[in-house]
């Protein structure tokens, strides 16, 4: 597998649906951790600029919260808590004492779950359960692991711009 100069993997020029998908999803998700990558629990809790209060080890806890929802919750229909009930469970709300570390040892574990539900599904056509609140906001009451894992990609994508504009303002670091 290749990578770029600082370590990720790159996704493969050709691969079947399922491979490229999980592929890109880990690209992603290797880009979240680049940019959490030497700071100390300080910087992680620097806010963005104003009013927004979206700091790196917010969205390390909401990408933990999202692949619990979107994996386990969602596609195998399990009643699992959630990581971070405090406002409104997003992850977002940062606690005294909570830091980077264990927020990225949570969100590994997380991810390596979903890898593992991702891989004992016999197919991306596989459907999974919106609960009812997203039904109508969605349109269907099942979605395809084919559109969790496209959303996954899309979720992290977004967020990692964020990631990059908070890593900017924590040390001056830019890319990627």
């Amino acid at each position: 597998m290749s990578t770029t100069p600082d370590g990720r993997p790159i996704p493969p020029a050709h691969a079947d649906e399922r491979a490229m998908l999980s592929a890109w999803l880990d690209f992603h998700r290797a880009t979240l951790t680049l940019k959490c990558e030497g700071l100390d629990d300080r910087q992680a809790r620097l806010a963005s600029a104003a009013p927004s209060e979206m700091t790196l080890l917010g969205l390390v806890q909401h990408l933990a919260e999202v692949e619990r929802n979107w994996f386990q919750r969602v596609f195998a229909g399990l009643d699992v808590p959630p990581l971070h009930p405090e406002g409104k469970g997003t992850g977002f709300t940062l606690l005294p004492g909570h830091g980077l570390d264990e927020a990225l040892g949570v969100w590994r574990a997380e991810v390596a779950r979903s890898r593992e539900l991702v891989a004992a599904a016999a197919s991306l056509d596989e459907s999974g359960r919106l609960p009812e609140e997203l039904v109508a906001v969605v349109g269907a009451e099942g979605l395809s692991l084919r559109w969790i894992m496209v959303h996954m990609i899309e979720e992290y994508a977004r967020h990692n711009g964020h990631a990059d504009l908070l890593r900017e303002l924590v040390d001056g670091t830019t890319g990627a």
